[in-house]
């Protein structure tokens, strides 16, 4: 008797779910807007698969369809594949005439797949790279975030700081980079796929953490702002000329097959590539000690406003500060020896 009361319960549960998701209307969602650079012009995205993402993150069964399913490592990798296989270059055509995506920049205008099209090459006449050595360039073609001292700064949601100790999973890194800058740049699945190096420096070491593959999309960090620091990820920490210790960091997501490091190092040239990520949205993301980096005002006045800023690799975004200019970390650290030395010769 107990047993059927229970089945009944469950069946009676079972539909009131049911209603409950056929019947849910999200609410109303903010358009996905950025800054055109150029232009100064306020631009709607283009969101592929935009109805999907908002089922994901803004519907019951969606949600429950996410955490079960979608931000599994598995489901990107299989995805991933499918767009390897020869067929998908079917699926190119109409991905160029939606998003308008210029071909006649590409060093090759024929592809073997979907994933060929979507790590494809530039010409180097493309994407000029500030020849300035004191400019900090943008890593990667996106939408930009940028933050002068990231533990004073409401991060995508107003009251949210950044847990850097989460991303980095580091103490003494994130203690070093605590109250320093950061930049955020976040590719849409029609921007350009490389990434390249925003500054001259030397590759001192590189670290790899799995996690999640949720969506980097701004519908998605508006819902879980946290996400960046679940997804899997990849960081290399280097000591860059003119900016000294600094962190560049990959953050994959939904459908992202996997991200490629090509660069070997150690040394590294500013605009030289670094690696590429394959099938879907993704982000790049730059660390600055504190009173390093000077980043650009209208990117700053931009992410105030709760807006991102279009910009391309090897652009413009920020400069050394005169007291950072030309002092690496290993001379920071000599200079501090130094001074440690005269201390107690002085005693």
């Amino acid at each position: 008797m107990k047993f059927a009361l229970n089945k009944k319960l469950a069946a009676y549960l079972a539909v009131l779910l049911l209603i409950f998701v056929v019947t849910y209307v999200p609410p109303e969602k903010e358009p996905v807007q950025y800054v055109n650079r150029a232009s100064g012009d306020l631009i709607t995205e283009q969101i592929p698969g935009e109805k999907w993402l908002l089922w994901l993150y803004d519907n019951p069964a969606g949600e429950l369809t996410l955490n079960a399913v979608v931000k599994r490592k598995f489901v990107s990798e299989l995805y991933g594949r499918r767009m390897d296989k020869p067929g998908s270059v079917k699926k190119i055509r109409p991905f160029v005439r939606e998003y308008h995506i210029d071909l006649s920049i590409c060093r090759d205008t024929l592809f073997d797949s979907f994933n060929d099209f979507f790590t494809r090459r530039l010409k180097p006449s493309a994407r000029p790279v500030d020849p300035d050595p004191m400019a900090l360039v943008s890593p990667a073609d996106g939408r930009l975030l940028a933050y002068q001292d990231l533990s004073g700064e409401d991060f995508i949601v107003k009251g949210y700081r950044f847990d850097l100790l989460s991303f980095l999973q580091d103490t003494l890194l994130a203690h070093e980079f605590a109250g320093g800058s950061m930049v955020v740049v976040r590719l849409a699945p029609v921007d350009y796929h490389r990434f390249h190096f925003p500054a001259d420096g030397t590759i001192l070491y590189e670290k790899k953490l799995d996690g999640t593959y949720y969506s980097v999309n701004p519908l998605a960090l508006r819902k879980k702002v946290k996400l960046l620091c679940e997804n899997e990820r990849s960081y290399t920490v280097m000591d860059a000329d003119r900016f000294g210790k600094m962190i560049m960091a990959e953050v994959g997501a939904t459908l992202v097959g996997s991200i490629i490091q090509t660069c070997e190092g150690p040394r590294v040239v500013k605009g030289e590539e670094k690696g590429y990520f394959r099938y879907g949205g993704s982000t790049v993301i730059l660390f600055f000690r504190r009173g390093i980096l000077r980043i650009d005002g209208d990117l700053l006045l931009n992410t105030s406003n709760h807006l991102e800023t279009a910009v391309k690799m090897g652009e413009h975004i920020g400069v050394a500060l005169p007291a950072a200019a030309g002092t690496s970390s290993s001379e920071t650290s000599s200079a501090k020896a130094a001074k440690t030395a005269e201390a107690t010769a002085a005693t």
